[in-house]
């Protein structure tokens, strides 16, 4: 597929400025690189992905002025009866994230994306509830991944998820320059509420996803590594 169509489809449309949608397309090549490398360190194939032409701006359900900015996601989609899951990657972590961030990222919602189609392979996932409370999600989303040692074998890697994820992302210069290159300019936003950003499936959709047993034989590698490290730590 085309990961920069909507990219694209934005500049035509008028909503995306010449200069922006030439340094997306300049700097797309670190996206292409993190995912091959993300695929070499892992043994696994990197999931369906494109970039999102606008800025995933998150806030809580209490009317606060509190708000997050989202540079990634991974979603679960439906699509004519079958299953797939997307990653969707926001134009600003593209212009603006440095290439141990963007990396960081897309490794991130690898571990999203491997402990997604887990849940699924065991019939645990039918409701992956989301906190209404920044703090409170990211927490959450800190705690309900794979330990990346279990997966990933390149060290520089382990490193830059390590320094990016202490307790959930942070990247003060990538969302400062988000804030005054991005939307500060009103380009594209997407406001999404925390409480509304949640994985629900029923148990007949379930029944009907069907995954590929290579993949499943990856994760219980992984969660036999994992199994191992903690251990480990423990002993």
């Amino acid at each position: 597929m085309d990961h920069l169509v909507k990219v694209k489809e934005a500049l035509q449309k008028g909503i995306l400025p010449q200069d922006i949608y030439d340094t997306i397309t300049e700097r797309f090549e670190l996206v292409t690189a993190g995912v091959a490398r993300i695929e070499k360190a892992s043994s696994t194939t990197y999931p369906i992905y494109y970039v999102e032409p606008s800025a995933i701006l998150t806030s809580g359900s209490d009317m606060s002025f509190q708000y997050g900015i989202l540079f990634a996601r991974t979603l679960p989609v439906f699509f004519e009866e079958k299953f797939q899951v997307v990653i969707q990657i926001s134009a600003p972590l593209v212009a603006f994230g440095l290439k141990g961030t963007i990396h960081a990222i897309l490794a991130h919602e690898f571990l999203h994306y491997i402990e997604l189609i887990r849940k699924i392979s065991k019939m645990e996932l039918l409701s992956d509830e989301i906190s209404s409370n920044l703090f409170e999600n990211t927490y959450a989303d800190s705690t309900r991944l794979f330990e990346p040692r279990a997966v990933f074998s390149d060290q520089t890697l382990l490193t830059h998820i390590t320094k990016k994820f202490p307790t959930g992302f942070k990247d003060y210069k990538l969302e400062d320059k988000t804030e005054k290159l991005w939307i500060a300019r009103q380009l594209p936003a997407t406001n999404i509420a925390l409480d509304a950003n949640t994985v629900k499936l029923s148990a007949e959709m379930l029944s009907k996803v069907s995954l590929d047993p290579i993949l499943l034989q990856k994760i219980k590698e992984y969660e036999e590594k994992e199994s191992k490290l903690r251990k480990k730590k423990l002993y």
